[in-house]
């Protein structure tokens, strides 16, 4: 499959916001629309550390990449969290997903961050099978309190 990943643009929303939908389902969750909206209005953004890269065959989209560039404390360079990764099912097991994290790390060197890092749910066995390609998980357990 012939794959073009680039930045969102405006023009890229309502794309997007289709994917997002099937991405929110995915993990059973809903979330008001205004703070879809204004997901979308700071990965568009310059001046937020939110970012979107979007993969596209031919003039649809097939997939994206939400991330969040940050400080750390242990480096001097940013570091990128993956925070959403997702792929249109049908296209699923093409390589989108695995051209979008190429693609991050490929920025990661140009840029100079640090590192690339992110998390998913235990279940997931089929991204995890993805994911464990580029390294095993760390086994670093996450504690969420949800405020």
């Amino acid at each position: 499959m012939d794959l073009v990943i680039r930045d969102a643009v405006a023009s890229d929303e309502g794309q997007w916001r289709q994917l997002w939908a099937g991405y929110l389902t995915f993990y059973k969750t809903e979330l008001a629309e205004g703070v879809t909206a204004h997901t979308w209005q700071r990965l568009l953004d310059p001046a937020s550390p939110l970012f979107c890269r979007v993969a596209f065959a031919g003039d649809r989209m097939v997939g994206f990449a939400n991330c969040v560039l940050h400080e750390g404390t242990w480096v001097t360079q940013p570091i990128c969290y993956l925070e959403d990764l997702f792929v249109d099912p049908d296209t699923r097991g093409a390589g989108v997903g695995r051209a979008l994290i190429d693609d991050l790390l490929r920025l990661a060197s140009e840029r100079g961050w640090d590192r690339v890092y992110w998390h998913t749910h235990e279940t997931n066995t089929t991204a995890r099978k993805l994911y464990d390609r580029f390294r095993p998980a760390n086994g670093f357990v996450v504690y969420q309190l949800d405020l």
